[in-house]
């Protein structure tokens, strides 16, 4: 793979080979770059069968680069196969009050739903709830863009898009890289009384969310909640107001997806496979290759797994702190996890028990994988310490072993490696 100085002078000869959506055809790209790259022979589960080449066919007429959501979402509407360059920052260019209707307003909706004034055994109903989901249906109508089939999505150095929910649904080969994501946010959370013994507000977009997709390539994005972090959200009957989902979510069905060499920050629920526990629609798929990306800071689900044959190997994860800290793999119901030579940064706080969450599964292959804990480095065996601490134990074979993977670099490494490499603007 060139290095990264000509891989974005070719980004850069192309944007400006390239008209701004809506200027005509693109004239041909001059050479190779990122818009052109495919995901290598052997590179997770993604690289199964067909494998995933996006958009990298696409004809002249149908690459182009797009500076704002109207241009995003009129790039994604067009003939495809298509490579979409975003340059500069795609931003939702409207608040919350312009998708409020039907009376809405969050001083109503607290004061209706109260839990002193509406109890804690049935979800919200009424006028409010009403306006509410109808404020939600307008925001989602702008800002969850569908992604379709042959479609690659490649950020121009600096590129972010921030407020979006890039949804790949029912589609087959697509490459999404080099992008920085910032801040889905919700501006309707739904409260929820009955959700855990306490309630909870839950929110409805993720930065990309992958259901019933094939062939997915998520590669060197940064995702963060960028100046609307998850810890500055007020608390509302004394659970926390949750305006974000996920960061990167696989879900119904999908099946072929390799995450690679993103950086995940400072955010709670990051990444889910597997929205259910029904089998009808997930067991047999949701195989999903993570590797080589950095989990700094995060709360839970790195990822959470139900059904699936998931390889999780080569991932830098630091936890500095125990308090908000949840847990970093999810042992959902018939999923099979293989945990490979990972490297795990924690705080003389967090008990590495917890890195493990028993969400209804049995079993987990985790080998090679390495802790450190101040200066010094030590063999980690995730379920020994897991069942060390927990009951009923895991078992340590999940009855499987990868074999579509890139080169597995010692867990020594991996912290290196990681941090030099992983994100935007970091393809190497």
């Amino acid at each position: 793979m060139p290095g990264r100085s000509l891989l974005l002078s070719a980004a850069l000869a192309v944007a400006a080979a390239v008209p701004v959506l809506g200027a005509g055809p693109a004239a041909a790209a001059p050479r190779p770059d990122l818009g052109r790259q495919t995901l290598p022979a052997g590179d997770g589960w993604a690289s199964a069968g067909t494998g995933t080449t996006g958009g990298a066919a696409a004809p002249a007429a149908n690459v182009r680069v797009v500076t704002d959501r109207a241009g995003l979402a009129a790039a994604l509407a067009s003939p495809g196969p298509r490579i979409i360059y975003v340059k500069g920052v795609v931003d939702v260019d409207r608040t919350c009050a312009d998708f409020a209707t039907g009376g809405y307003t969050l001083a109503g909706y607290l004061a209706a739903y109260d839990p002193a004034v509406w109890g804690r055994d049935t979800e919200p109903s009424g006028p409010l709830e009403d306006a509410r989901a109808a404020s939600a249906a307008a925001q989602t109508k702008y800002i969850k863009l569908k992604v379709p089939s042959g479609t690659t999505i490649v950020g121009l150095p600096g590129a972010t898009i921030r407020g979006v929910n890039l949804h790949v649904d029912k589609a087959d080969n697509v490459i999404i890289r080099n992008i920085r994501f910032e801040d889905a946010a919700d501006c309707f959370p739904q409260w929820d009384p009955t959700d855990g013994a306490e309630g909870n507000w839950n929110s409805l977009y993720d930065n990309i969310s992958v259901t019933g997709s094939t062939h997915v390539w998520i590669d060197h994005n940064t995702f963060s909640d960028g100046d609307n972090p998850d810890s500055a959200q007020p608390f509302y009957f004394g659970r926390p107001y949750q305006v974000h989902d996920g960061q990167a979510d696989i879900t119904a069905g999908s099946d072929f997806v390799t995450v690679s060499w993103n950086k995940f920050t400072d955010h709670d629920k990051t990444m889910l496979i597997g929205s259910t526990n029904n089998p009808a629609t997930d067991r047999g798929k949701l195989s999903v290759t993570v590797h080589h990306n950095e989990f700094y800071n995060n709360l839970q689900r790195l990822p959470r797994v139900r059904f699936g044959k998931v390889h999780v190997y080569n991932n830098y994860y630091q936890v500095p702190d125990a308090g908000p800290f949840e847990y970093a793999l999810g042992v959902g119901v018939e999923s099979q996890i293989y945990a490979e030579n990972n490297y795990f940064r924690l705080s003389r706080s967090v008990d590495p028990a917890d890195l493990l969450y028993n969400w209804g599964g049995t079993t987990l292959t985790a080998k090679g994988n390495l802790l450190r804990v101040g200066g010094g480095e030590t063999p980690l065996d995730l379920v020994a310490a897991y069942n060390a601490k927990n009951d009923p134990d895991l078992g340590s074979d999940a009855g499987w072993t990868p074999t579509l993977h890139t080169t597995i670099d010692p867990a020594a490494t991996v912290r290196r490696e990681v941090s030099r490499h992983a994100g935007a603007g970091e393809i190497h």
